[in-house]
């Protein structure tokens, strides 16, 4: 999902099923530690212009992927450290799964999906 003001390009964030990114060492690392629902895709990475953070173009833009998705359940990851990340992955309801560690860096895992489908919610 693309965001854009003004014809201009302000934020993206992607969504990528499981298999294509099945070969990438942190996603094997998270997924090792954290076994992944049915039908489950991964979410990001976001970006968002650094004069629009704060106004909610990350929440709209993942509202759209959900939609799109037709709310089946993601996982995603954010570095420890990233406190504002952390901040928005949760504001938007996303669930902490729990830390795991990848070549020395601590990552926090993150999940979401629809109720009906598996026990991971978003708000």
């Amino acid at each position: 999902m693309v965001g854009r003001r003004s014809g201009e390009v302000v934020g993206y964030v992607l969504g990528t099923s499981l298999a294509a990114k099945a070969h990438v060492g942190i996603i094997q690392t998270m997924l090792r530690a954290f076994p992944p629902p049915h039908d489950c895709y991964l979410y990001g990475p976001v970006c968002v212009a650094e004069n629009e953070r704060g106004n909610g173009l990350a929440a709209a833009l993942f509202k759209v992927l959900q939609t799109h998705m037709d709310g089946r359940p993601l996982m995603t990851f954010v570095r420890a450290d990233n406190a504002p990340s952390l901040r928005a992955h949760r504001k938007m309801g996303m669930r902490d799964l729990g830390t795991f560690t990848n070549e020395g860096v601590a990552y926090i895992a993150f999940a979401c999906g629809q109720p009906s489908k598996v026990d991971i919610h978003c708000k």
